[in-house]
């Protein structure tokens, strides 16, 4: 990442911790600089820095142009209509991506400065005295945690481009190379291996490892996982996720890869419940098992930008619902959508039309978040439960996949289950036989269930080498991010950044 855009990026994390935020209360430090941190750090400082982090994993997620809104455009779930900002539909959807527009050139330069900004963490606490040990390996294996997931994000959005993994060079240093994407994706599990080894040691040899805690205070996001135990736990969860990812790398996906994630949830290492008796669903964000990010308009914090009236629901959400079985009490009453559909859409009196492309209209629009303050997921229950289903059917136990998929589909969905035998209605959905069908019958369950979260049927067509979808013949299928311009300046002659004009074909 160019000196420039790291220094600018670093500062505008540093500055938010001079405020109250993430429902924190930071205390007053004077605002410590990067420098004070390098060279003569504190408990405080590191404390305070730590919370950083976290504020910075959260910037841009859930603004009008974040994470869920741009991934959810590029997988087709949402669109911007902005009558004062085209961008979202003539770049995003029917251009090329821009690298040196806030659009196309997104999801860089804040990932890396809150690496940067960790890698500071990891080598001030070896300098802080009042810490013991147990305590420095559970902030070590906070922040590792952290790193990983940024990394995801870059190499979720930069795909083939690859992206920088030697990321401990001090400001002005000659600029790191790039990784290949699946070395990228070593380094992510590489990472979420090390944490969990740090955050075992945290807890080695305590009486009650239940009762040690961090050292700094985590958002009201990560209740129940806010101690070096338990958030081990979401540890395990991210790595069961990259293992699901990784095993589709290759083609045929990857067993042993598969096996890795299915190990973590059958070993209890995870949060996972799937437990019928059990697992709760809602259909209510923020309600699920889970680690989340969490949002206020209080002074200084950030609001869920997602509520913007700018944003809509894509139309083909509502025929692509299946049916819920008929009520047998009322056989002539009319068959309800999918559940889900049902809790996280509403139909509006008009449609909206894209004044910048004519092909893009809606009227349909999210109930996901209904506040300013509704939380955003990172990973919850229902996504695992959906993972391991994947994970069985490719580790050869197809009916406990299914088994796995239609608890969600049955409970989230009110649908009825999907099954490997011929169904005789001509409107049930078609039996599961193979891995074609069962990929068809997963991302179904993923679209609905994962709806507007996380950009995750951008992210999943991809991952199995299916289309995105267009809304015109004339539009683009962006599959990846191209390299800021800014970072491609301070690379002149960068191979990757040459690929920026060519039109990708696969992630």
């Amino acid at each position: 990442m160019s000196k420039q855009a790291m220094t600018l990026a670093l500062g505008a994390i540093l500055s938010a911790l001079t405020l109250a935020a993430c429902d924190l209360e930071i205390p007053d430090l004077n605002n410590p600089g990067i420098d004070q941190l390098e060279d003569n750090p504190t408990a405080a400082g590191v404390n305070t820095a730590a919370i950083g982090l976290m504020i910075g994993d959260r910037t841009a997620k859930a603004t009008t142009g974040g994470l869920v809104s741009q991934w959810g455009i590029l997988g087709r779930e949402s669109y911007d209509i902005d009558t004062a900002e085209d961008r979202p539909v003539s770049e995003v959807i029917a251009g090329k991506l821009n690298p040196s527009s806030p659009f196309g050139g997104a999801f860089w330069a804040p990932q890396y400065a809150n690496i940067r900004l960790a890698n500071i963490v990891l080598h001030a606490v070896d300098k802080v005295a009042a810490f013991s040990d147990a305590q420095k390996s559970a902030i070590r294996g906070f922040t590792r945690t952290i790193i990983a997931m940024e990394l995801l994000t870059v190499i979720l959005s930069h795909g083939d481009l690859g992206a920088v993994i030697d990321t401990d060079r001090p400001l002005g240093a000659e600029l790191a190379p790039f990784a290949k994407k699946a070395e990228v994706y070593a380094k992510i599990v590489e990472l979420l291996d090390q944490a969990q080894g740090d955050l075992m040691m945290a807890t080695a040899g305590a009486t009650d490892p239940a009762k040690v805690a961090f050292t700094f205070a985590l958002s009201s996001g990560y209740k129940g996982f806010d101690t070096p135990l338990t958030f081990l736990q979401f540890n395990r969860a991210l790595r069961a996720k990259v293992a699901v990812y990784v095993a589709t790398l290759s083609s045929p996906p990857s067993v042993a890869d598969y096996q890795t994630a299915l190990t973590l949830f059958t070993s209890g290492q995870t949060f996972l419940n799937d437990d019928s008796a059990k697992v709760k669903f809602t259909n209510a964000p923020g309600t699920d098992t889970g680690v989340f990010h969490v949002y206020s308009p209080g002074t200084g914090d950030t609001a869920n930008g997602l509520i913007n009236p700018v944003l809509f629901a894509h139309p083909k959400l509502k025929p692509d619902a299946q049916l819920q079985p008929k009520d047998p009490a009322h056989p002539d009453a009319a068959q309800l959508l999918d559940a889900r559909y049902l809790a996280k859409v509403v139909e509006g009196k008009s449609t909206t039309t894209s004044g910048a492309d004519a092909a893009v209209k809606t009227s349909l629009t999210f109930a996901i978040y209904p506040s300013n303050t509704s939380p955003v997921p990172v990973i919850r229950n229902e996504e695992l439960i959906l993972l391991k289903a994947e994970a069985l059917w490719f580790t050869g136990d197809h009916t406990g996949a299914l088994k796995a998929l239609n608890l969600v589909r049955q409970n989230a969905g009110k649908l009825p289950p999907r099954t490997a035998d011929p169904v005789s209605d001509p409107a049930a959905p078609p039996p599961v036989i193979d891995d074609a069908s069962f990929i068809d019958a997963l991302l179904y369950e993923r679209r609905y269930s994962l709806m507007f979260e996380g950009g995750h049927r951008w992210i999943d067509l991809r991952r199995f080498g299916q289309p995105l979808p267009l809304d015109a013949d004339n539009h683009k299928q962006n599959v990846r991010y191209p390299i800021p311009q800014a970072e491609c300046d301070a690379r002149p002659g960068e191979l990757r950044c040459k690929m920026n004009s060519v039109d990708p074909v696969t992630l």
